[in-house]
């Protein structure tokens, strides 16, 4: 279940541009790319300077992103040297409340298809399982009935051939006797069922802010040590952090988690994700903050949460391997800004740059309507660009909030 990372520290140059194509806009950024860059079936190669695999995770609630956007971050993933994508939309109910049953044919097509489009970039593909509360009731013959199940679920899935298999707990209820032990036990299985060279488990408690005992339910004790002492370890397990929705990530915090869950974290980060009631009222894009620069090492891997906007995602999402390849050199704002001229272009991203302040702090719910109608007006003028139209959308309230999104 080797699951490692390789590259080679990559730079922009001056003539990235946008252009349309048959599938829409198509990033065309030039790198300076490894020779002979392959991705081994048993795992990925490691470069000497790489510890830490990072990739994204569509495990967002609210609008979801398209068969096409997915199908052009493979470019995009591969151009900035990301390791992974994982398939796990809140709204795919295949994949959550109605996990038991197959992907209707047209779906189960396309994420082959899919599949396909990650092997051909050199990407490495994942789905995110979430076995909704399989464990309530748990009698013996449910036990041994939604075992099956799982099992059959699993041999579904193996059928796209995933790298990486996520089974994940998170958003269901928790204060449940014996809770570690269940889940523990479904990794498992989950492991010895799946083809996928990497099993992610996401627990109920996926981190130490209290919000998640006010909505699940009180945690039981021992929970996190008992996966210590366990849950194989070769077997990754998602954290977020001090919260749910963690500004950064200190040192001691890492090492804390590490000690008390027996592995380095696998880090579930959510930001730029903007799916939260708060949140959802804001385009989060400035670059990762300079914490991020100092992760190598301390955690196990790095998945990004992006926003419901695909194409704004693109510009925070750009500085995460910045961050990780300059380490003490990185600069959060000189990254916004670079990355926003060679994706947005000149005029674009001076644009962004002004209104940055009421994009990303102030948000939609606090613009008086003069101020809606003027920003609105100003992104009209750069046509088809689709940053530019992904902002005209959330002015026009495009992106709501979905309720059953319950933490933030």
């Amino acid at each position: 279940m080797g699951f490692e990372c390789q590259f080679k520290r990559s730079a922009y140059v001056s003539d990235t541009a946008v252009h349309r194509s048959k599938m829409g806009f198509i990033l065309q950024k030039n790198f300076h790319h490894p020779i002979n860059h392959q991705i081994s079936k048993s795992s990925m190669q490691t470069n000497k300077n790489c510890t830490t695999p990072y990739g994204i995770i569509e495990g967002f609630f609210g609008r979801s992103w398209t068969w096409e956007d997915r199908r052009n971050y493979a470019q995009f993933l591969a151009l900035n040297k990301y390791n992974f994508y994982i398939y796990a939309p809140k709204s795919d109910k295949n994949l959550r409340k109605d996990w038991q049953q197959d992907w209707p044919t047209e779906i189960k097509k396309s994420l082959s298809s899919l599949r396909q489009t990650y092997r051909a970039a050199n990407v490495q593909f994942g789905i995110g399982l979430s076995p909704h509360e399989i464990y309530l009731d748990y009698s013996l013959k449910q036990s041994r009935d939604r075992r099956a199940i799982l099992d059959r679920r699993i041999e579904q899935i193996n059928q796209l051939e995933p790298d990486i298999l996520c089974i994940l707990f998170d958003d269901m209820r928790g204060d449940i006797p014996d809770l570690a032990q269940i889940q523990i036990d479904l990794a498992h299985q989950a492991a010895t069922t799946s083809n996928a060279k990497k099993i992610i488990f996401c627990p109920t408690y996926y981190s130490f802010d209290p919000v998640l005992e006010r909505v699940f339910g009180v945690m039981p004790e021992n929970y996190w040590q008992s996966f210590a002492r366990q849950l194989d370890k070769s077997i990754d397990m998602f954290w977020t952090g001090e919260k749910v929705c963690s500004t950064n990530y200190p040192t001691e915090h890492l090492a804390q988690v590490a000690e008390l869950i027996g592995r380095k974290p696998f880090l579930w980060d959510n930001y730029p994700v903007n799916d939260g009631a708060v949140k959802s009222n804001l385009l989060q894009l400035r670059a990762f903050d300079k914490g991020h620069s100092q992760l190598a090492g301390k955690i196990a891997g790095h998945a990004v949460n992006p926003m419901n906007q695909p194409w704004l995602s693109q510009i925070p999402l750009a500085s995460l391997p910045l961050a990780y390849h300059g380490q003490d050199n990185y600069s959060a704002e000189a990254a916004f800004t670079n990355i926003c001229q060679h994706l947005c272009g000149n005029a674009l991203a001076e644009q962004l740059q002004r209104d940055i302040y009421q994009l990303q702090e102030r948000g939609l719910k606090n613009l008086s309507l003069h101020e809606r109608e003027a920003l609105h007006a100003t992104y009209l003028r750069f046509g088809d660009n689709p940053y530019a139209q992904e902002i005209i959308a959330w002015l026009n309230n495009e992106y709501q909030f979905d309720p059953a999104c319950l933490t933030e």
